[in-house]
């Protein structure tokens, strides 16, 4: 409810940053502290957000599971495969 309603119950006083959830506050404060807690198994790598880390890891494995369907070309990041489209 709070999504559709725009109230933002989260502030981070710092930077006048508002969200309405408490994880997303979190993830934010990582710009200002510079915290990186997801850190690739394989190098040195270390990401604020784990969705970052998973787009990151496929640089390791080679996996590449967007594919065109008019071509061979694969990426690994579905904003690739939009901008190989267009």
């Amino acid at each position: 409810m709070r999504t559709h309603s725009g109230e933002r119950l989260y502030k981070y006083e710092m930077c006048g940053y508002a969200c309405n959830h408490n994880g997303t506050l979190k993830r934010h404060m990582r710009l200002h502290t510079g915290e990186r807690p997801y850190k690739c198994e394989v190098c040195v790598q270390a990401f604020t957000q784990s969705s970052t880390l998973k787009k990151h890891t496929s640089i390791h494995t080679g996996e590449r599971p967007y594919k065109c369907d008019m071509c061979d070309y694969a990426c690994s990041q579905k904003g690739s495969l939009k901008r190989h489209m267009r």
